[in-house]
């Protein structure tokens, strides 16, 4: 790319004028995948993407965080003269604050109190803690895990991570490689899973790494729900062996009418809305501006994604 050129950017599967308005906004030309794009900035789900991509292309932006599907399917390696990026840093912020609201949700017993039909605190008993002085186990310190940390140092909690390098991440008390993940069950007060694919890990929490935790423990997942044994969840929950669980994510998803997770009482369940529409399109936005402005000047995009790697 020379500086005297403004890149010409597709948006499919729809020449979608507020993505258009996004290119433009970020030093791009928007146009259509048959007027030679030097990249594409894809809106929509996995169907319809383009089986051959116009050989001028050089940068596929997708519009979703994680991309198992897309190296999974062989699209990316179809491609490897192209630079192809997520979306994942664009949702950090608002998958970390859903999982902060259901971590807060168990540990403050809200699932007592809105059952609770009288004012009569003897009545409900539940177990209210805080996370003040606390320790969360941050369980794929991603972007998500990294932009839950400061919000829960605000609050007086302290956080372990574990990623897949072993890497120090900024604010977290300790880092765990992902070979010594069995070290941070009994350590952490309670956990939070936001791992995609990076950790290599097929599941990550059953049997017995619920027995490893802490009984007042509550595990969040906002992650993918086959990375905790569903049937060793609802067993450690009907128990009392943890504290209870918030999940965004299950396994089945979606979760059937009549499982066993609805109608236990220390299980907080959201439908898969960390990252509900209203929020994710004007970050997703925000993100192509970014990535076309920094495309536009030469500059690595934010998101890159490394195939070797699986994110």
């Amino acid at each position: 790319m020379t500086p005297e050129r403004a890149p010409r950017i597709a948006v499919g599967p729809e020449r979608d004028p507020r993505f258009e308005r996004a290119v433009t906004g970020g030093g791009g030309v928007p146009c259509g995948l048959e007027e030679t794009p030097d990249a594409l900035v894809w809106t929509a789900g996995r169907q319809g993407f383009p089986e051959v991509l116009p050989a001028s292309v050089r940068w596929v932006q997708l519009p979703s965080a994680g991309v198992e599907y897309w190296l999974s399917q062989g699209v990316v390696k179809a491609h490897p003269r192209v630079t192809w990026t997520s979306a994942a840093a664009a949702y950090s912020t608002t998958v970390a604050e859903h999982a902060l609201l259901l971590l807060l949700a168990g540990v403050r017993a809200l699932p007592a109190h809105l059952a609770a039909t009288s004012w009569t605190p003897e009545s409900l008993a539940p177990v209210v803690g805080t996370l003040r002085g606390a320790t969360v186990g941050i369980i794929g310190a991603g972007g998500v895990g990294r932009a839950l940390i400061p919000m829960l140092a605000a609050l007086g909690a302290r956080a372990l991570a574990v990623t897949r390098s072993g890497r120090p991440v900024p604010g977290a008390i300790e880092t765990f490689p992902v070979e010594r993940i069995d070290e941070i069950w009994p350590l952490a007060d309670h956990f939070v899973i936001s791992a995609t694919a990076t950790l290599d890990v097929e599941q990550l929490v059953g049997a017995t790494e619920l027995a490893a935790m802490k009984s007042t423990a509550w595990v969040v997942n906002v992650a993918r729900g086959d990375l905790v044994d569903t049937d060793a969840l609802v067993a450690a929950l009907r128990s009392g062996a943890i504290g209870g669980a918030g999940l965004d994510v299950t396994d089945p998803e979606p979760l059937p009418e009549d499982h066993p997770l609805w109608t236990l009482p220390n299980a907080v369940i959201t439908p898969h809305d960390a990252n509900p529409p209203p929020l994710r399109i004007p970050a997703y936005l925000e993100h192509v501006i970014e990535n076309v402005t920094r495309f536009a000047s030469g500059l690595v995009p934010i998101g890159v994604v490394d195939p070797s790697a699986g994110y």
